[in-house]
C-alpha cells in the first residue's frame, strides 16, 4: 500500500505481486478444451481429513438429490458405510418418495433448500445436480432455470471454495445444441441458439461450465464436469415430457405413441445405473473433464416407439405430431475419453433397460401386467 492508501499490484511474466498481502500470486493458466491445469493450490479441506487418530466419514452433498438421477446416486453413495450423504432439494421436480428408504438413517440428511439461496454446511464433496432437466419443467419458468444454473452454481462453487470440497457439475449434451459434428466429442463447442425457448437450459449449463473452470483457474478449486446424454430408468417423472417416459406411459395407458415429426431425429439412451457409475468414477478420479457420459447406441424416435410398442403394448398406434422448436436432429456421445480416462462404458442395453422402467411405471400408475 503506497502513501495514498492504494494497494499496489505489479503484473509481469504471469505473476502478480500484491504489496498489501506481501506475496506473489501465480496467475492461472490453461486453454479452452486443452490443458486445464491451474497453478493455484486448491483450498484445504476440513482438518478432520488429516486426523491421525480418527478417520471421519466422507460428507457428501448432493443437490437435486430427490430427483430421478440424484436419488439413484444417493442409493449408490449410501452403500458405502464411510459416506454421510446430505441431500439439498427444493422438490420442484424431485420427490421425497425417491429417498424414503434413507429417511431416518443416521448417515443421511435431507434439507429442503433452493440452491439459488446460500447454503452454509461442512462437506467434503459436492455433486451439483440441481436443475430441472425436462423441457416441460425448465420452460415453465425459464428465468428461474437460468438462476438455478448460474446463481445456484455460483453458490455451490462458493461453498466448495470455503470448505475445500471437490465439486462435480452434471452438465448436459444440450451444450452441443443442434450439433454439426456427429458423434459429439468434448472438444466440439456446439451449435446453440442463444435466444430460443430452450436457451434457459442450454446456455445456462454452458455458463455453469464456464463458472466451474473460472473457479478452477482463479481459485484452484477441484472440479469435475460430466456432460450427461439422455438417461432413462425407474423414478423418472411419468409426465415430464421426455421421450422414453412419454412412450412408456402412453403404452401403459393404451394411448397412441406420439412421435414428433419427422421421426428420423436420433437420440442415445443410457440406463441410470450406468450413468451413476460414471459420475462416481469421475468424482473419484483425477480428471477434470468435461467428459461425455452416455450410451453411444443411437436410435431414431420412430425406432424407439416401435421398440416400446413391441415390448410393452403391441396394440397401440404410433402417431406423428408437430415438433417443438430447436429440437436437435441428432445426438450421440463420443465416449472415447470416458473409456480411456475413467475405464467406463455403459453395460445395460435399451431392450434390457426398458422393461425395468416399465415395471416401475406399472407400479406407480397402478396398471397390472395382465391388463
Amino acid at each position: 500500500m503506497n502513501m495514498f492508501g492504494v494497494i499496489s499490484i505489479t503484473v509481469g511474466f504471469g505473476l502478480v505481486f500484491c504489496e498489501a498481502c506481501d506475496q506473489v500470486l501465480t496467475m492461472a493458466t490453461g486453454s479452452s478444451n486443452g490443458d486445464h491445469q491451474t497453478t493455484k493450490q486448491p483450498p484445504l479441506p476440513s482438518p478432520l481429513r488429516f486426523s491421525k487418530f480418527f478417520q471421519s466419514n466422507m460428507r457428501i452433498l448432493v443437490t437435486g438429490g430427490a430427483g430421478f438421477i440424484g436419488s439413484h446416486l444417493v442409493d449408490r453413495l449410501m452403500e458405502n458405510e464411510k459416506n454421510e450423504v446430505i441431500v439439498a432439494d427444493n422438490f420442484f421436480t424431485g420427490c421425497k418418495d425417491n429417498l424414503k428408504k434413507w429417511i431416518g438413517h443416521p448417515r443421511f440428511e435431507l434439507i429442503r433448500h433452493d440452491v439459488t439461496e446460500t447454503l452454509l454446511i461442512e462437506v467434503d464433496q459436492i455433486y451439483h445436480l440441481a436443475c430441472p432437466a425436462s423441457p416441460i419443467f425448465y420452460k415453465y419458468n425459464p428465468v428461474k432455470t437460468i438462476k438455478t444454473n448460474v446463481i445456484g452454481t455460483l453458490n455451490m462453487l462458493g461453498l466448495a471454495k470455503r470448505v475445500g470440497a471437490r465439486i462435480l457439475l452434471t452438465s448436459t449434451s444440450e451444450v452441443y445444441g443442434d450439433p454439426l459434428i456427429h458423434p459429439q466429442p468434448e472438444t466440439y463447442w456446439g451449435n446453440v441458439n442463444p435466444i430460443g425457448v430452450r436457451s434457459c437450459y442450454d446456455e445456462g449449463k454452458r455458463v455453469a461450465e464456464t463458472l466451474m473452470f473460472d473457479y478452477h483457474r482463479q481459485h484452484g478449486l477441484e472440479i469435475r464436469i460430466a456432460r450427461i446424454f439422455n438417461t432413462y430408468g425407474p423414478r423418472m417423472n411419468i409426465d415430464d415430457g421426455r421421450v422414453v417416459s412419454n412412450f412408456i406411459a402412453q403404452a401403459l395407458r393404451g394411448e397412441s405413441l406420439t412421435v414428433q415429426s419427422p421421426g428420423t431425429q436420433t437420440r442415445s439412451f443410457c440406463y441410470v445405473s450406468d450413468l451413476v457409475d460414471g459420475l462416481i468414477r469421475l468424482m473419484e478420479g483425477p480428471n477434470t473433464g468435461p467428459i461425455n457420459l452416455g450410451n453411444p447406441g443411437e436410435f431414431t424416435m420412430t425406432e424407439l416407439a416401435e421398440t416400446v410398442k413391441e415390448l410393452i403394448n403391441p396394440n397401440v398406434e404410433i402417431k406423428m405430431v408437430e415438433n417443438t422448436p430447436d429440437d436437435p436432429r441428432q445426438r450421440k456421445p463420443d465416449i472415447t475419453k470416458a473409456k480411456e480416462l475413467l475405464g467406463w462404458e455403459p453395460k445395460v442395453k435399451l431392450r434390457d433397460g426398458l422393461p425395468l422402467m416399465e415395471a416401475d411405471f406399472r407400479l406407480r400408475l397402478g396398471v397390472d401386467k395382465n391388463s
